[in-house]
C-alpha cells in the first residue's frame, strides 16, 4: 500500500501479541469516527492501496499516514450509510485521492478474522496449543490454563464441562467464569490448525495466551461493541467476553 507521506511507519501489532511485555504506556490513536482515544492494540488501521482503495491494515504495516478506528461494525455500517465515513477519512488523508469500498466493513472483519486464525496457527506450530478434551479438562482442574476458548459451534455440554474443570484449578468456582466462544467455528478452526475437528483449545503458556487474547479483543470488540479492546496487555472488564 502507498500513502500519503509525513506519517511514520509503524507497527500495529502490539507488544503483547509479539511476546514483549505491554504496559499501560502503549502508543495511543484516535478514532475518526468517535472522536475517543484508545491504545492502538484496540484499534484498526485503514491505509490506501496502490489503486487508491481504502483498505484495512490489520498489522499495521503500511508506509505513510494511516486513519483508526476504533468502532463495532454496527457503527460502522452506520456512519458508511450517514456519510460520515467519506469526510472523517478525507481529513485523515488529508488531499488524498480515495475510493471507499462498499464492503469496508466485511474486509475488515474478514482481515481481523485472519489474523486470529494466523495466530492461532502459529501457536499450534510453536506447541503452545492445548487440544483436546480430556487433555484440556486435565490441565485446567491442576489450574495450568491461561485462557480457554471454545469454537461458535461447540456443543453446550462439553463446554460446560471444560469450564467448571477451568474454574476449579482456578479456584473461581461460584463465579461463573466461562471460556470464550470463539467467532471461528470448528470447520475454520480445523482449517487454521491443520487438524480435525478442533472444538476446543487451551493455552496455559500465558505470553501465548496474551498473543491470543490481544487479537481477539480486538476481533470481538469490532463484532460487538460491548465487547472489551486491548488496554496495557489486558482487557478492559474482561469477564464481558467469557461468554
Amino acid at each position: 500500500m502507498r500513502t500519503p507521506p509525513h506519517e511514520p511507519v509503524a507497527s500495529d501489532i502490539s507488544e503483547a501479541a509479539s511476546g514483549r511485555g505491554h504496559k499501560a504506556s502503549a502508543p495511543e490513536r484516535r478514532c475518526i469516527l468517535s472522536g475517543e482515544t484508545a491504545p492502538k492494540d484496540g484499534l484498526i488501521r485503514l491505509a490506501i492501496s496502490p489503486e487508491g482503495d481504502v483498505l484495512p491494515d490489520p498489522l499495521a504495516r503500511a508506509p505513510g499516514r494511516g486513519a483508526w478506528l476504533g468502532v463495532s461494525r454496527t457503527q460502522l455500517d452506520e456512519a458508511i450509510a450517514a456519510g460520515k465515513l467519506r469526510g472523517a477519512l478525507a481529513r485523515a488523508f488529508k488531499g488524498a485521492q480515495l475510493s471507499v469500498p462498499d464492503n469496508l466493513p466485511q474486509l475488515v472483519e474478514t482481515a481481523l478474522v485472519k489474523l486470529l486464525a494466523d495466530r492461532l496457527g502459529l501457536e499450534m506450530r510453536a506447541g503452545k496449543l492445548i487440544l483436546g478434551s480430556d487433555r484440556i479438562a486435565e490441565h485446567a482442574r491442576s489450574g495450568r490454563v491461561s485462557l480457554l476458548l471454545h469454537a461458535s459451534d461447540a456443543g453446550e455440554d462439553g463446554s460446560k464441562k471444560l469450564d467448571q474443570a477451568w474454574r476449579v484449578g482456578r479456584d473461581a468456582e461460584g463465579t461463573g467464569q466461562r471460556g470464550t466462544v470463539l467467532p471461528l467455528d470448528r470447520a475454520a478452526l480445523s482449517v487454521a490448525l491443520g487438524r480435525d475437528n478442533v472444538v476446543h483449545m487451551a493455552l496455559a503458556d500465558e505470553n501465548a495466551a496474551e498473543r491470543v487474547q490481544a487479537v481477539l479483543m480486538r476481533l470481538l470488540h469490532f463484532l460487538r461493541a460491548d465487547a472489551p479492546v486491548m488496554n496495557g496487555g489486558e482487557a478492559r472488564n474482561a469477564s464481558a467476553v467469557t461468554n
